[in-house]
């Protein structure tokens, strides 16, 4: 059984960069043939995608966030993190980290449990 767990700071100043990690046990984040996703939810938005690293390492971006985001990896922790900058409070939401399917993305089979990030001075 996968499980992810996400990780770091609950709060950011403005203008600062945003750095998150997820932690994944059950299963291996260079395992053939899935990827890696960061979304997240905000009260007036959805779900959003931002960003996923598949196993083989290739990176895909939301557009609305590539200027600013970053997602990578550590395969010897089996972890993958998020990074984002010149954060606003617009960026305040709960992000998640999740297992995709495929490496097309958009179908989800495993979250973490979402972590609250508060962008304030």
């Amino acid at each position: 059984q996968v499980q992810l767990q996400e990780s770091g700071p609950g709060l950011v100043k403005p203008s600062q960069t945003l750095s998150l990690t997820c932690t994944v046990s059950g299963g291996s984040i260079t395992a053939s043939y899935y990827a890696w996703s960061w979304i997240r939810q905000s009260p007036g938005q959805g779900l959003e995608w931002m960003a996923r690293i598949t196993y083989g390492g290739n990176t895909y971006y939301n557009p609305s966030l590539k200027s600013r985001t970053s997602i990578s990896r550590d395969t010897s922790k089996n972890q993958f993190s998020l990074q984002l900058n010149s954060v606003t409070p617009e960026d305040t939401a709960l992000y998640y980290c999740a297992k995709d399917r495929t490496v097309f993305g958009g179908s989800f089979d495993y979250w973490g449990q979402g972590t609250q990030v508060t962008v304030s001075s």
